[in-house]
């Protein structure tokens, strides 16, 4: 697949991940696009290196959604994980 294509599906899993995961984010939908299309790369290669599948075999296929969408789901987690934790001690 080519960089469009894996940026077209980190925005919709990115998407995905925010509806899953619904919440106040320390950031914008700027960067919950990011973190979109960061998560659908680390999806993708998580998905390979740790279970041995080629998870993109194409823009159709449900393991490339899958991986794109865990993969989200991690980096947001992370994210508001460090984000929240640096937001609340400046007002402390």
């Amino acid at each position: 697949m080519g960089i469009l294509a894996w940026i077209i599906i980190g925005l919709l899993a990115g998407a995905i991940a925010k509806a899953l995961m619904p919440g106040k984010d320390p950031g914008g939908i700027i960067v919950t696009m990011l973190i979109g299309i960061a998560g659908g790369l680390l999806g993708g290669w998580l998905g390979k290196v740790v279970f041995g599948v080629d998870s993109v075999d194409g823009f159709f296929e449900l393991s490339t959604w899958i991986a794109a969408i865990v993969g989200s789901l991690i980096l947001l987690a992370l994210y508001r994980l460090i984000a929240g934790n640096r937001h609340s001690h400046r007002h402390a």
